[in-house]
Parts: C-alpha cells; sequence; structure tokens
C-alpha cells in the first residue's frame, strides 16, 4: 500500500516542492512531503516555482528546503526522484530505500531536468514534465492504494 510519499530532487527549491504541492492535490489524502539531497538547508522555494505554482492555484510562499535523511526515508511508501542518477543516490545512501525509488518520469521515459540557473521556459518545461509523471503514477497509487488515499470510503 501507498500512504506516504516522498519526493527528492537535489535542492529541495524547485523540483520537488512542485512535484509535492501537485502530487498532494491529486490525491489530497495521501501523506506526501519533499526533501533534496543536497539543498540549502532553510531556503525558500525558487521565485520562478512560487510563481508558477500560484498560477496553478497552488501557494509554497511557507516551503522550506530541507535534507532527505533515514527517517524520510523509512518514513515513505514510495519515493520519487527526477533522474535515474538521483535514483541510484539514494539507493546508494540509503540502502532500505531499495525497491521504493522511481523516477517521477518512470511512466513517460523521462528524466526532469533541473531548471535551476535556467530560463523561465525550463522550469515551464519542468513543471509539464512533472505534471505528466504525476498523471501517471496518481492512476497507479489509486490502484493500489486504500480507499482513503482517493477520496473514497473506506
Amino acid at each position: 500500500m501507498v500512504n506516504n510519499i516522498l519526493i527528492v530532487c537535489l535542492g529541495n527549491t524547485c523540483r520537488s516542492p512542485m512535484a509535492e504541492a501537485l502530487l498532494r492535490r491529486a490525491l489530497p489524502d495521501c501523506k506526501v512531503c519533499s526533501a533534496g539531497l543536497a539543498p540549502p538547508v532553510g531556503a525558500a522555494a525558487h521565485p520562478r516555482v512560487i510563481s508558477l505554482m500560484h498560477a496553478e492555484g497552488i501557494e509554497l510562499h511557507a516551503h522550506r528546503a530541507r535534507t532527505v535523511d533515514d527517517a524520510l526515508i523509512d518514513w515513505a511508501d514510495l519515493i520519487l526522484v527526477m533522474e535515474t542518477d538521483q535514483r541510484e543516490e539514494v539507493e546508494r545512501r540509503f540502502p532500505a530505500a531499495r525497491g521504493k525509488v522511481w523516477r517521477i518520469g518512470e511512466f513517460i521515459q523521462t528524466d526532469v531536468p533541473d531548471p535551476f540557473g535556467c530560463s523561465h521556459s525550463m522550469f515551464t518545461i519542468a513543471l509539464g514534465l512533472i505534471k505528466k509523471g504525476i498523471d501517471s503514477w496518481s492512476d497507479r497509487i489509486r490502484s493500489i492504494a486504500p480507499a482513503e488515499c482517493h477520496g473514497e470510503a473506506s
């Protein structure tokens, strides 16, 4: 069963906060959080991310970057990363994560590139890929998650 979902990227200021917010909206009764492999701990979401999410009707002003750790790995039933290299790094650092780490773009066969330091259009591209990945994961999670994770009575 999938109840707790951890989203991981490098800095936890761009891709993973967007994915966390969108997955939380897609699966409102599941617990979703995000973290980074090398984040600027305590940093806010990138201003472009805040703007893009605002356009989606989601506020991210309160988001603060944090580091993935053993407690988050143990908590998570499913860990979604942005890139193949990140999957390998999570599994290397946290052997307990093996078997529950997947790319957010696994079923659309793509990595989500890091938009940090790039143009606004790259942030938009990353957001589009994240949305497609979340759509594909949401359908699968609904099919295996308990009813309370997709708004049905149990």
